[in-house]
């Protein structure tokens, strides 16, 4: 396993190279960039003053904007250059932001780590029990009713969600139960170190139903189905024949088994730190990492964009590697060479 494991960090390297490289590439063929946006900023301001706009910017200037966003140089020197400032960890400075890009993102992603590690655990603690419950009570009336619900959640868009909560909940036409925007009050200072953590959990209940709902469901349902099929395996049977109770060779032998599926989604706890929901963010006005993926790709803050595709793709490529070593936690039987 240890082998394994080097051999998988070690072809992280070219894995980050490539994916890096192929949309470094792409950004250079997207129009509206920095240099481009400096220019009409230049031009609209001499448009203002009666100027005229042709001839307020000579090519000497334009070239000397180019020079200060780096993009004098070749693409493929770009990049390289790019790389390495990264092995240095610098991701460069941010063109709509004007500071680090590591300051940019680590003002952003607080919220959305919170949404994501709390939905997260949320979502397992839940929905283990109630997937062993639902296999457990297979076409019951329990399992019909929650199995409506779960699949009303898993259908519907989690921005879909947020509207129907805030029609309902917060004061749209119905029940004035929570907030609709923001992550706290406007006397937020001014409240107890209790009321703060009280005020902050009020205003995340909603917009953190929106983040669960398809999750949620999926695990749900895959719970429950990996159990149904453990349950119909021969061990079972013999467990069984041996003087086991169903509810027993459950809890000894199937439940274990049932869990390897969802070993592989547990692998996405290295990715929510950087995970957003645009629309939800978008509704609720919370400034996540979502707004900030999008603000960036709109505004061609390119050395932005690079980052968080750069620290994205290495959590996911983590989180790959994390779901193998649960493969053999979880079932000692699987062995990777």
């Amino acid at each position: 396993m240890k082998d394994y494991v080097i051999r998988r960090l070690l072809l992280m390297i070219p894995t980050l190279i490539g994916i890096t490289l192929i949309c470094f590439t792409l950004t250079q063929f997207v129009p509206g960039g920095p240099v481009e946006q400096m220019i009409s900023r230049i031009r609209a301001v001499s448009a203002e003053r009666g100027m005229d706009a042709a001839h307020t910017i000579t090519e000497e200037e334009i070239e000397n904007i180019k020079a200060y966003f780096g993009f004098d140089k070749p693409p493929h020197i770009r990049y390289l250059t790019w790389l390495g400032n990264v092995i240095r960890l610098d991701l460069g400075t941010s063109y709509a932001y004007e500071e680090p890009v590591w300051n940019v993102i680590v003002s952003k992603f607080p919220i959305s780590l919170f949404f994501g590690f709390t939905s997260f655990f949320l979502s397992y603690l839940i929905c283990i029990p109630l997937g062993l419950l639902k296999a457990m009570k297979h076409k019951s009336p329990f399992d019909t009713l929650t199995s409506v619900i779960i699949f009303a959640g898993y259908v519907m868009p989690g921005y879909a969600l947020g509207i129907l909560l805030i029609t309902f909940l917060g004061g749209g036409s119905f029940l004035d139960w929570f907030p609709i925007s923001g992550i706290v009050s406007d006397n937020f200072e001014s409240l107890s170190f209790t009321a703060k953590i009280l005020d902050f959990l009020h205003h995340m209940v909603l917009p953190l139903i929106c983040y669960m709902a398809s999750e949620f469901a999926f695990l749900t349902i895959l719970m429950k189905n990996s159990l149904l099929d453990e349950t119909k395996k021969d061990y079972m049977r013999t467990a069984m024949v041996k003087g086991s109770t169903f509810k027993t060779a459950v809890w000894k032998h199937a439940l274990r088994n049932s869990l390897i599926p969802l070993a592989t989604r547990l692998s996405e706890i290295f990715t929510i730190m950087f995970a957003g929901a645009l629309l939800i963010e978008k509704i609720f006005d919370i400034d996540g990492m979502g707004l900030l993926v999008y603000n960036s790709i709109v505004s061609r803050d390119y050395n932005v964009v690079m980052g968080i595709i750069l620290l994205s793709s290495i959590m996911v490529l983590l989180g790959r590697l994390f779901s193998d070593i649960l493969y053999v936690v979880v079932d000692p039987r699987i062995k990777f060479q």
